[in-house]
């Protein structure tokens, strides 16, 4: 089979024009005609020339990812991969970027943007500390009521601080219930599509230090400090007219670089529950959510019938999105600098940290990529920004599908890498 060669030159960069039409048959080259830059990303035509023909950036990049295309782990499974000029605002290379694919932990990008676009940079998860009743000399004849707001952050010290207050108040004594305001979210403590024999997490709106026992230990941290006070546990939900005691805080930031650098499942699950919670339903659920991911895949032009967005941590083996989706999205928060801020800092950095810190140590990858890795049972992923020779700023992604060792994947997607940094 003929090899042909994806090509955008320096006339595409220069002019602004971007390849869109079929490709014909000129002598023994393909050629293709050029619209504006604009439409870019609305067709998956492109341009070609035999790679005997020698040509400067970002042609020299496209030449080295089409000799990838040559790797015998592609013979036997699938690849969908996009790459996108963000500094020149038109596509780089593309080679089965519409295909639907399960994009394991690359899907906390999907859950990240959505949700800086959704809440904002400066969004807080909050839990806090009601009481009821009366405060009797050092008696509290009422109930404390725990309401919690899924923040996989909360810890002992948070707990410890919630306790103080408590003691602040000047009580000793609690004739009454402990109880947990779950309403934050619906009863659905597993994510749709996940297997059974996972560590999942437990969706709860109560944690403490990742784990659902926030009553129990509330209740043993209180008598660690001599307050007296039964093992009365309810559920229930806040009443009017409650008092506040105290809440505590974490800003996005904080949950995002976990969620993002270490791939926490936990992470992204909670804050695929605050966008659930946006907008002030009663009781977030995963619908709610579907709901708001689909309106920004809308909103960047495609259109979300065709992909399938089940969790938000890509645990789900329900998850389906396409590298032209991911790469929309990368240049969508690029694009609005909000997000951008806090996205970028939060990923993986290629040989120094997270889940990247072993991978692509070369010369021209460390400290250079930026990007979410993605790894379940036949899937492994990438995708995220690197700077080019010519420090333009590039958006891609990378999926291998049906890889039975997830090394195969990652070896594949570091290749990928380096054929887009080095000159």
């Amino acid at each position: 089979m003929k090899k042909i060669l994806i090509i955008i030159g320096y006339l595409c960069l220069v002019t602004g024009l971007q390849a869109q039409t079929e490709p014909q048959e000129v002598g023994n080259y393909k050629v293709a005609f050029l619209e504006p830059v604009d439409s870019a990303l609305q067709s998956p035509d492109s341009l070609f020339v035999p790679d005997s023909l020698a040509l400067p950036w970002p042609e020299n990049v496209i030449t080295r990812l089409d000799k990838l295309l040559d790797e015998p782990l592609l013979k036997k499974t699938q690849l969908g991969l996009m790459v996108y000029d963000l500094t020149a605002d038109t596509i780089i290379f593309r080679y089965g970027e519409r295909q639907t694919m399960r994009p394991a932990s690359v899907m906390k990008l999907v859950t990240a943007i959505t949700a800086l676009d959704k809440l904002g940079s400066n969004y807080q998860y909050r839990t806090s500390l009601y009481y009821t009743g009366q405060l009797i000399g050092n008696v509290l004849n009422g109930d404390l009521y725990c309401v919690g707001g899924m923040d996989p952050r909360f810890n002992n010290d948070d707990m410890g601080a919630f306790v103080e207050r408590v003691i602040g108040m000047g009580v000793d004594t609690i004739r009454g219930r402990i109880i947990g305001d779950y309403s934050m979210k619906d009863e659905t403590r597993l994510g749709e599509g996940w297997c059974w024999d996972d560590d999942n997490p437990v969706l709860s709106p109560l944690l403490i230090s990742k784990k659902a026992d926030f009553l129990r230990n509330f209740v043993d941290e209180m008598r660690n400090k001599d307050i007296v006070v039964a093992d009365n546990f309810a559920e229930g939900t806040l009443p009017n007219g409650a008092y506040i005691v105290g809440s505590r805080f974490h800003a996005i930031d904080q949950i995002l670089t976990r969620m993002l650098k270490e791939s926490d499942n936990l992470y992204a699950e909670s804050m695929f529950y605050q966008i659930a919670a946006s907008g002030g339903v009663k009781r977030a659920s995963a619908a709610n959510a579907r709901t708001h991911i689909k309106k920004l895949i809308s909103k960047i032009g495609l259109n979300p019938d065709n992909y399938k967005i089940a969790d938000g941590s890509g645990l789900s083996l329900y998850n389906y999105v396409s590298p032209e989706l991911m790469v929309r999205l990368l240049r969508y928060a690029y694009r609005n600098s909000e997000i951008y801020s806090s996205l970028y800092p939060s990923l993986p950095i290629a040989g120094e940290d997270g889940t990247l810190s072993k991978r692509m140590k070369g010369e021209y990858t460390i400290g250079n990529v930026r990007a979410k890795t993605g790894t379940v049972t036949g899937i492994s992923s990438l995708a995220g920004y690197c700077h080019s020779a010519n420090d333009h700023l590039l958006a891609f992604c990378i999926i291998n599908q049906g890889v039975m060792k997830s090394a195969d994947g990652r070896d594949f997607q570091d290749k990928i890498c380096t054929a887009l940094c080095q000159p």
